[in-house]
């Protein structure tokens, strides 16, 4: 289930769905939600967060894997579309990540401007290594270049789980702070910056992340590596 609601200039969009992970409904109710922010009226700025333990524990494998091959690619190939509209929004973004934040539920998070995240629990992590799920370019890219080239290296070959304090030491997160703190604070920040929002805020993004938006919105997706 995706809950939107509006705080005066930030809309919440609040995935609450237990693990919140990601499938098909998943996109499409996303998709709806960012439509209805993207139609009103500035000022306005957008944060995200997850219910429970979970901001987002990532893809929803079991069925997708089940489907085959070629209609996983085909999710992953419009997840990454998702992914680059984030990027490219014409207002600020805010992940307020309220508990564990894994695999495709990270890469969302690195979508968005800023990260808040919890201290007392829950974990940020990219496990694909684990997995067998090979990044594709434009995961690649993302993670590249929201993250620090040392930190980026190391999430991506050692799956390792980061906790809130050391998340925002690493710089992966802007923010650590007390789970009743997470969602508040990221709304400050939205609230703070919402009057930026427009048409210049959408050329500086694009214009900045030019080439990975267009690795994101031309992916062909991935599956499982079969000896990679």
């Amino acid at each position: 289930m995706i809950l939107l609601d509006r705080h005066d200039a930030v809309f919440v969009l609040t995935m609450d769905n237990g693990e919140n992970r990601m499938n098909r409904p998943w996109l499409e109710a996303v998709t709806a939600a960012l439509d209805k922010v993207d139609a009103a009226e500035e000022p306005k700025a957008l944060v995200t967060t997850g219910s429970g333990r979970f901001y987002s524990n990532g893809l929803d494998l079991e069925p997708l894997m089940a489907a085959g091959p070629e209609s996983m690619a085909g999710f992953i190939a419009d997840l990454e579309g998702l992914f680059a509209r984030f990027i490219a929004t014409p207002y600020i973004t805010v992940a307020a990540c309220n508990g564990h934040t894994f695999a495709a539920g990270a890469m969302l998070a690195l979508c968005h401007d800023f990260r808040v995240m919890r201290t007392d629990r829950g974990f940020f992590c990219l496990p694909e290594v684990d997995l067998g799920i090979p990044f594709t370019p434009g995961m690649d890219g993302l993670i590249k270049r929201r993250l620090p080239p040392v930190v980026a290296h190391e999430v991506m070959v050692t799956g390792t789980r980061y906790g809130g304090e050391v998340a925002a030491a690493k710089g992966i997160v802007h923010h650590a702070v007390a789970h009743a703190a997470v969602l508040p604070q990221a709304i400050e920040i939205a609230a703070g910056l919402a009057a930026k929002a427009g048409p210049t805020m959408r050329a500086i993004k694009v214009r900045m992340y030019a080439d990975l938006i267009e690795l994101l919105e031309r992916s062909t997706g991935t599956a499982p590596a079969a000896g990679e």
